[in-house]
């Protein structure tokens, strides 16, 4: 059964929720595994005045009994503690949309007599659930050694090398930064730019990178084009608020290089008959299957585009030219959201596992798992003759 989930809920409604369905029965899960990942969601410098008022945490509606799951969909609920400041309470017209926002989108589509429904639902408030969600599938990928993690490669004009630094280092090294930077010099520059950012009540952008390690081969396919890992894997990553780019790999720097430069060659480990990269242009996947390399992924994110300064916009009631109004939110999201994207990883690295392994328990994944086919000259016997494919 495919992995899925659905979100619902406003930004300043009573409650957040979420339905993941396709978790097999076996998989030990406590509200404490996903309340860390809330945690890390709601931490990141630039982050905006509500983070100091929600203290997300879970509660586990349904699919989990005495500790494991049980194969039945998982319910999960966050309540919003901002809540009770709008409770009952008539709110201020909001007829003058954004530019960057789903305001006026959201209102021609469904005609909205008030913007407040599309900023509600189109708000990154609803991450919290994504990272719900993604927290299931980032515990049930460890389980076979799979391991997810990220950080910030880029703010504003802010570039970072990271040079030969191992990826598991720089997951640590980015939990320790409040700008989930791993590199601490370009870190206290970031800082530095959102200041800057910050006292001329504007907003910034960057760049983010999540790596999956341990993965094995032959996960997505090639015979259908809705198949191909890399696609899922964009379309999710896509569907983040903000994010207006995907890279895998080093995409962007192969489209300049020759062709014999812009792919890894395969060589032959002599003492174990494994087949190897020295390099990882490709990120990970080759032929839309990952190939047993780490899977390397760039978004990039745009800056929010709530301002305090305002910009131009038409107030839809009077039909005038009108600044836009300020609504509360980050100044720089881009630390907050290397959680939300790894969440969104995970969850579309957990429903390719699924669909290659099968089953409807741990205990039946699990070996299926340790009897994959792997990269060597063992697993890979070539019969070496002629064939006539088509008569």
């Amino acid at each position: 059964m495919p992995l899925r989930f659905l979100t619902a809920g406003e930004s300043h409604g009573p409650s957040l929720t979420t339905i993941l369905d396709g978790i097999p029965a076996g998989l030990p899960l406590s509200p404490d595994i996903i309340n860390k990942e809330l945690t890390r969601r709601q931490q990141g410098y630039g982050s905006g005045g509500r983070m100091k008022i929600e203290k997300d945490t879970v509660q586990i509606l349904g699919g989990v009994m005495g500790g494991e799951t049980t194969g039945a969909p998982i319910a999960l609920l966050v309540q919003n503690d901002d809540h009770v400041k709008w409770k009952g309470k008539a709110i201020e017209p909001m007829t003058a949309p954004r530019p960057g926002h789903a305001d006026l989108t959201g209102a021609v589509k469904y005609g909205y007599k008030d913007l407040r429904p599309a900023l509600e639902r189109a708000s990154a408030r609803e991450t919290t659930m994504r990272v719900a969600a993604g927290a299931v599938c980032k515990h049930f990928l460890a389980q076979f050694g799979i391991i997810v993690g990220g950080y910030v490669s880029s703010i504003g004009e802010v570039q970072t090398d990271f040079g030969d630094l191992p990826y598991e280092e720089r997951f640590t090294r980015a939990e320790e930064s409040d700008i989930r930077c791993p590199i601490e010099s370009s870190a206290e520059k970031m800082r530095a730019e959102i200041e800057k950012t910050i006292h001329s009540k504007n907003t910034l952008g960057g760049v983010l990178e999540i790596v999956a390690l341990n993965l094995p081969v032959g996960l997505g396919s090639f015979v259908q084009w809705d198949k191909r890992l890399e696609a899922k894997l964009a379309h999710a990553i896509m569907s983040v608020q903000a994010i207006k780019g995907v890279e895998v790999g080093d995409a962007f720097e192969n489209a300049k290089r020759l062709g014999t430069k812009a792919h890894d060659p395969i060589n032959l480990q002599p003492s174990t008959f494994d087949l190897q990269r020295s390099t990882n242009r490709a990120g990970g996947t080759e032929g839309g299957v990952s190939n047993g390399q780490p899977i390397i992924i760039r978004a990039a994110m745009k800056p929010i585009a709530t301002t305090l300064v305002p910009q131009q916009t038409v107030d839809l009631a009077s039909g005038e030219n009108a600044p836009t109004k300020y609504e509360r939110s980050d100044f720089c999201p881009v630390p907050r959201a290397v959680p939300i994207l790894e969440a969104m990883v995970a969850f579309v690295l957990a429903d390719a596992l699924l669909e290659k392994l099968g089953g409807d328990s741990m205990n039946e994944m699990k070996p299926r798992f340790e009897s994959l086919r792997k990269a060597t000259l063992e697993d890979l016997p070539m019969d070496n003759i002629p064939h006539v494919f088509w008569e």
